[in-house]
């Protein structure tokens, strides 16, 4: 049974100020995360900003990275986008990660986004493992 999707913006930041982001485990090296598009997120054409879509895909997956290399800080190194599809204001946008290679100090991830099973984006990831200070 899969878990259910869980509130992780809670305190003040970045994904707290851009709508929150709801994610949940599906295994140790498959995760999902989701959240709708606000007006705030439209550029003028009315579509999501791409600088959006990076941010969503940089949380989500920053998250899966968090949770696979268990609870460890992590930074992001390398994250490629590409914008498939546009989507729009009311969207459900739900994000796919997969750990591809984990290794002592680097993971990297496969991210696709889809709104309503259709893929809007697609990504690949680089993350380090970061000793803490």
């Amino acid at each position: 049974m899969k878990n259910n999707f869980e509130q992780i913006s809670k305190v003040s930041g970045f994904m707290l100020h851009n709508g929150g982001l709801l994610f949940r485990n599906i295994s140790d090296t498959e995760f999902e995360f989701k959240s709708t598009i606000q007006k705030i997120h439209l550029n003028r054409r009315e579509i999501t900003h791409g600088g959006f879509i990076c941010s969503l895909i940089d949380a989500g997956a920053g998250t899966a990275v968090f949770r696979a290399s268990n609870n460890q800080s992590c930074v992001t190194i390398s994250l490629d986008v590409k914008f498939i599809a546009p989507t729009k204001l009311g969207d459900e946008i739900l994000g796919k990660v997969n750990i591809l290679k984990k290794t002592k100090s680097m993971l990297f991830i496969n991210c696709n986004l889809y709104v309503n099973k259709n893929v809007i984006a697609s990504a690949t990831g680089v993350w380090k493992v970061i000793k803490k200070i």
